[in-house]
C-alpha cells in the first residue's frame, strides 16, 4: 500500500520464536529484534554502544512457519517491513501505544556467519510454478563450449 513506513532492522533475536494459531488457525509467529548502534570514541579509540532498539516484530501464514523453523535466538538478521502503531489498555487501566514491524522479509545476516538455504515446498507439495531446483537457483554456470561456438583458444574474446 501507498503511504506505509518502510524500515530494515539488522540486529540479533533476543528469543526464540514463537509460533502460535490464531482461533481460525492461522500460524503467527512473533519475535524481538535488538539491534544496537556502535559509533568509534576517537578520544579513547573504543568502541561505545549506543541506546538499543527492541523491535518487536510479527509474520503471518506459510512465513511464520518458514520463520520458527528457521531463526533462533541470539541470530544475526535482516528483516524489512512495515511499522504497525497499535493503541491498548494496559492491565491498570492506562492508555499505551505499541510500535510493531510486520515482517515482509527476514534472513540470517551473513556478515559473522553462513548460511544453507532450502526452498520450502508448497502446502500442496508441489513447487513454485516456473521455478528452478533449489541447487540450481543460486549457480549461475556457462553452458559446454560446443552450445556456444567452441572456445576463445588464444583469441581475448572481447
Amino acid at each position: 500500500m501507498a503511504g506505509e513506513t518502510i524500515i530494515t532492522v539488522v540486529g540479533n533475536l533476543t528469543a526464540d520464536p514463537e509460533l502460535r494459531y490464531t482461533q481460525n488457525g492461522l500460524p503467527v509467529t512473533n519475535f524481538t529484534i535488538a539491534s544496537t548502534p556502535r559509533t568509534l570514541d576517537k578520544a579513547s579509540g573504543e568502541w561505545k554502544d549506543g541506546d538499543a532498539l527492541f523491535m518487536r516484530c510479527s509474520v503471518w501464514r506459510e512465513f511464520a512457519e518458514h520463520v520458527a523453523g528457521s531463526l533462533s535466538k541470539g541470530m544475526r538478521v535482516i528483516a524489512q517491513g512495515r511499522l504497525r502503531q497499535r493503541s491498548y489498555q494496559d492491565r491498570d487501566g492506562n492508555n499505551r501505544t505499541a510500535i510493531e514491524m510486520e515482517v515482509d522479509e527476514i534472513g540470517p545476516s551473513l556478515r559473522y556467519a553462513t548460511a544453507q538455504v532450502t526452498r520450502a515446498a508448497r502446502p500442496d507439495g508441489q513447487r513454485p510454478a516456473a521455478s528452478a531446483p533449489a541447487a540450481e537457483q543460486w549457480v549461475t554456470a556457462q553452458p559446454p563450449a560446443e552450445e556456444w561456438g567452441g572456445g576463445f583458444g588464444d583469441d581475448t574474446p572481447f
